[in-house]
Parts: structure tokens; C-alpha cells; sequence
């Protein structure tokens, strides 16, 4: 019973967030330890919740923008520089990139969550690349990767391919 009105919380604050809500928060506000929230989390995901975990905290993912359409894209790059100008153009023209998707020969589809929808996102991004706590994942793949992003509308999405491809960035069919 207690740890049903807890996921209950859980859902209201993410529900009401206005960004990502980390764990430790959400375990300090519920009177409980992150590996209980971490559980809850889980429990709530199997229940079809469209929680997601961003390097920044929880999300709930109808909430980013709800009423916006989402596409997939295939880029290339080969350097940290080449990579910060893809995300910088696709906020610029009105997206969000949702996440990053490559094919490993080994370990098949590898995802991560980036949550990038501005500018300053695109910084703290890079910035954690810089300071050498991973490699981008497009990295294990020559620079071959795929983005989900989250668009306004059409027009945005075509200004999107429009800029990647000029910049040749964009990999197409």
C-alpha cells in the first residue's frame, strides 16, 4: 500500500516537473533511499509508464513535447566539433534530439538517452565528453549513427535535413 501511493508521487512529480527530476531528489522528497526509487522506477516502466533516465534525472517522455512528431535520422561525423555542430543545428531549427542509436557489429542496437533540446544542453554535452567520462557512441561506428528527434511540425524536420545535408552530416538513402 505505502509503496503504491509512493509510485503514485512519483508519477504527480514527474508529471509536474519542469525538467529532469533526479533520483536522489526524488528520494529525498519521498523519505526514501535512490535504490528504492530506482526500483519504483522500474516497477512503474513494466507498468507502461514513459519514464525514461537522462543523464540529468527522470523524465517523463509525453512531456517534452507533447504534441510534437517524431523522426528519425541518419548522420555521420568524425569529430567532437562535427558532432557539437549536428546537435547545435538540430535545436536551432526546432528540435529535440531524444537519443542516439548505433549498430555495433557485436553488440547489436546500442542506445543512449541524451535529452539535448538547447543550446546549453548541446554545451554540458560536450563539456562531459571533454572531461573524458566516455566516448559518443557513434565513435564505435565511424561516426555512423541515428538520432531520434522531436520536431514541432513538418517544416522544422525538413530545415533539419536541409542544414545536415548541407553541412554533410546527413546520410541518405
Amino acid at each position: 500500500m505505502v509503496s503504491a501511493k509512493r509510485r503514485e508521487n512519483i508519477i504527480r512529480i514527474l508529471q509536474t516537473a519542469t525538467g529532469p527530476v533526479k533520483g536522489t531528489d526524488l528520494a529525498d522528497k519521498l523519505g526514501v533511499t535512490r535504490q528504492v526509487i530506482v526500483q519504483d522506477i522500474a516497477i512503474l516502466r513494466a507498468a507502461g509508464e514513459d519514464i525514461i533516465a537522462t543523464p540529468r534525472g527522470y523524465i517523463m517522455l509525453n512531456l517534452i513535447q507533447p504534441k510534437a512528431s517524431t523522426k528519425t535520422i541518419a548522420c555521420r561525423h568524425h569529430t567532437n566539433e562535427e558532432m557539437e555542430q549536428e546537435l547545435t543545428a538540430i535545436v536551432d531549427l526546432g528540435g529535440s534530439i531524444i537519443d542516439v542509436l548505433i549498430e555495433h557489429p557485436v553488440y547489436g542496437e546500442k542506445r543512449g538517452v541524451l535529452m539535448i533540446s538547447s543550446r546549453q544542453d548541446v554545451k554540458d554535452f560536450m563539456k562531459s565528453l571533454e572531461n573524458g567520462y566516455a566516448q559518443p557512441l557513434a565513435s564505435l561506428t565511424g561516426g555512423v549513427h541515428l538520432h531520434t528527434i522531436q520536431v514541432r511540425d513538418e517544416e522544422s524536420y525538413l530545415r533539419i535535413r536541409k542544414e545536415l545535408k548541407k553541412r554533410g552530416f546527413l546520410i541518405e538513402e
